[in-house]
């Protein structure tokens, strides 16, 4: 079995042991236990789980009606006080479908109408019946926010706006500075409280607390960007209000900036090859997942798509391959780091999973054959050591309401 681990290594004839949900080891000359349960990999790979860290599963579901629309509160540019959680509907069969093609952890997030669109979260990929039992354990929530061409186009006629970029960022800077004014009041009314003078609350604001959560670092940034002049100038204000952007999203000019992102130490997370459909995405690549990966900044591929999150491995291929072509010799252990580890970090759950390493969550996929192959399928793919997946066994794949239809209207009496 070939074995890629998650951080540029790949092991040939390898094996992995996992118990009580861990990963215990992983090599070519270790010990089976004799009470193991042994599955045969010859001619197969092993990988990391797939981490897609740009979803919209469940706060826009199949099937696709104005009913399950939940992902753009569009009603004022700041929403902050939101939460995708609220919205997930975790009938939407696109979980299960995801799970079929590899992905075993994913972030869901608010859509990009928005200056700030309200907070992510990061789900394990197990269907289940409410998003409070699919939450990722220890995950720190997100902060969806927007730059570019989709807030202006919303807000610019209204009364309020945006309606140019300026304004886009005059939107954020006063937003963080109305932030910084309310953590001051809280501030305060703690340390008099703490002194006895037996003060009065400031008046709770839920936009304000998301925004506090993101100066106070729990609550990460991930910023729907394209223009790499755009991304700079986001850097430039988290630098002004102390922030940190833990990624831009689609980052199709992310190839002009590589330095940029190495040194403030910001992900992005792009796609293959979609381009050109909107002005902000005209210039577009094909090899910027591998120039950003060759500048040395945090490269991830994701879907933002509930087609593309079925064939993550595809889109990593079909980015590995553009960049080979450039000249750019990246390893495919080196490019499974876009799907897994990259992804991880940026989520801030590396130290749970993300790559194959001893004391990990066993999430990990077996794969038929060169998972950079577009023959390749998931055999089996594992979360937290039990088998959420089993091609070879259709019995066993999980089932939404909606997919098992209707009772027959028949004549019967």
């Amino acid at each position: 079995m070939t074995l890629l681990d998650g951080v540029g290594g790949m092991l040939e004839g390898a094996s992995v042991l996992f118990e009580a949900g861990k990963v215990v080891a992983v090599g070519t000359d270790f010990q089976i236990p004799d009470n193991a349960e042994v599955l045969d990999g010859t001619g197969k790979w092993v990988t990391p789980g797939i981490i897609d860290v740009h979803s919209h599963l469940g706060v826009y579901p199949s099937p696709g009606t104005d009913s399950h629309s939940d992902g753009n509160e569009m009603t004022r540019p700041v929403t902050a006080q939101v939460w995708a959680e609220h919205s997930i509907w975790v009938q939407d069969a696109g979980f299960s479908r995801a799970l079929a093609g590899g992905v075993t952890a994913l972030q869901i997030l608010p859509g990009s109408a928005n200056l700030v669109g309200g907070r992510t979260i990061t789900v394990k990929n197990l269907p289940n019946r409410t998003v409070q039992s699919m939450k990722f354990p220890g995950a720190p929530y997100g902060l969806k926010m927007a730059c570019g061409e989709n807030p202006k186009r919303v807000y610019g006629s209204k009364k309020d706006g945006p309606s140019t970029r300026m304004g886009n960022v005059a939107g954020y800077r006063q937003a963080w500075a109305d932030a910084q004014d309310y953590k001051r009041q809280w501030e305060k009314y703690r340390a008099e409280h703490k002194a006895g003078k037996n003060p009065t609350p400031p008046k709770r604001d839920l936009t304000m607390d998301t925004l506090v959560g993101v100066l106070d670092d729990e609550i990460m940034v991930h910023m729907h960007c394209y223009r790499a002049d755009e991304m700079a100038i986001m850097m430039d204000l988290m630098k002004e209000f102390g922030y940190q952007i833990t990624s831009f999203q689609h980052a199709v000019e992310a190839y002009k900036i590589t330095d940029l992102l190495a040194e403030n130490n910001v992900c992005s997370a792009m796609w293959a090859d979609w381009w050109g459909f909107k002005m902000e995405a005209y210039d577009g690549i094909r090899e910027n997942v591998p120039m950003v990966h060759q500048g040395g900044a945090c490269a991830i591929v994701h879907s933002d798509d509930d087609q593309g999150i079925q064939r993550l491995n595809q889109e990593a291929a079909k980015a590995l391959g553009d960049g080979l072509r450039a000249g750019i010799e990246i390893s495919k252990a080196d490019a499974w780091q876009w799907l897994s580890a990259n992804p991880a970090k940026s989520l801030k759950i590396f130290d749970q999973t993300g790559s194959l390493e001893v004391g990990k969550n066993a999430d990990l996929v077996l794969w038929s054959t060169d998972p950079f192959s577009t023959y390749a399928k998931a055999e089996r793919v594992y979360i937290d050591g039990g088998l959420a997946y089993d091609r070879q066994d259709p019995e066993s794949w999980p089932v939404q309401d909606f997919e098992l239809g209707q009772p027959g209207q028949g004549d019967a009496k």
